[in-house]
């Protein structure tokens, strides 16, 4: 049988309204003596409140919707963890839905979750798709884009400032290492940070010698590894290489060890995203760190205040040995 509010209220020797005031944090104070009495109570039973019933009382369900673009990639798997860990500290339960890069099962996601009638939304966006936050706005439920938002979305959107993290990066391969054949690895399409990066590294690269390169493929490790194995084999590859996504970036690195081409002798490489994993690769990537604890946070109370933040955190250059510097030592910290 599970244990009731009366079960507590029986062993701590008070009322049920007094345990419900203690679980609930209100609507009544409680004194700290009985506070901690039923505290007390509630552990010796095991007692763990019904989140149901309390939905009913309050009309809200306590649990927030977490949309990710595609819950497999590291990136978005790290920022995850980051907005789990923000809503926590509000007393809030995550459901997480993976659209996987897909623009209708985005929208669907949206439709079951509004349907389980979660107290908001939080959508991290890949590219395409309609604006889906306006159906949750227009339900009466708070949403919140984080990493990317639809063109024309009216809904709050919180992403790091790209044109720094960019600006950083070919500023370092030029003044550090004097390399000036800066090539950009991109997605598919230029919607998105992705087209936001891309742009920015236009502008940082104007005035250079080369003509910049702009390559592509999908944003996917076999994709990458394929790109680089045929420019490799065609005698192609440039000297240097920003790259969108980390999951790009470990694919050129498996590619350019199997084709004999040295890294960073042969060629530079540094990711824009800035993963946890981007610290454990061989050798280890130099990478813009997405500032995701910050986006996390910002979103969360955007999301549950609406409290405005400051300017897009920046995403910081962290020097490894892809890019040509020295390796430094091995990572021993967390890395979330």
């Amino acid at each position: 049988m599970a244990v009731t509010l009366a079960d507590v209220a029986r062993r701590s020797g008070t009322s049920t309204a007094v345990v419900s005031y203690v679980m609930n944090n209100g609507p009544r104070p409680v004194a700290p003596t009985t506070r901690e009495k039923v505290l007390k109570a509630a552990a010796e039973l095991g007692y763990r409140p019904n989140r149901i019933a309390r939905a009913l009382r309050s009309r809200t369900s306590g649990v927030v919707g977490l949309i990710l673009a595609d819950a497999s990639n590291p990136y978005f798997a790290a920022l995850a963890r980051h907005v789990e860990r923000a809503l926590e500290s509000h007393d809030k339960l995550t459901l997480t839905g993976n659209a996987g890069y897909a623009p209708d099962r985005q929208q669907h996601l949206v439709e079951r979750f509004l349907a389980a009638q979660v107290d908001g939304l939080i959508i991290v966006s890949g590219d395409g798709g309609s604006d889906v936050a306006a159906e949750a706005e227009a339900a009466g439920v708070p949403s919140v884009y984080v990493h990317n938002a639809p063109a024309g979305a009216r809904t709050p959107a919180v992403a790091a400032d790209n044109d720094a993290a960019v600006h950083a990066a070919v500023t370092h391969l030029r003044e550090e290492h004097a390399l000036r054949e800066i090539a950009f690895l991109g997605g598919p399409q230029d919607t998105g940070p992705v087209g936001q990066r891309q742009e920015a590294w236009r502008r940082s690269a104007a005035g250079s010698e080369d003509a910049p390169r702009l390559l592509r493929c999908d944003y996917a490790r076999a994709s990458a590894s394929s790109l680089v194995t045929d420019l490799a084999a065609e005698g192609r590859l440039p000297r240097a290489m920003l790259v969108a996504t980390d999951e790009q970036a470990i694919g050129v690195l498996a590619a350019a060890f199997a084709a004999g081409v040295r890294v960073p002798q042969d060629l530079a490489v540094i990711s824009l995203d800035g993963s946890p994993e981007s610290a454990y690769t061989a050798p280890a990537l130099t990478a813009t760190r997405q500032p995701l604890q910050a986006m996390a946070e910002h979103a969360v109370d955007l999301l549950l205040h609406r409290t405005e933040g400051p300017n897009a955190p920046r995403a910081d250059l962290v020097v490894r040995a892809s890019c040509g510097c020295p390796a430094g030592p091995a990572p021993t910290d967390p890395v979330i």
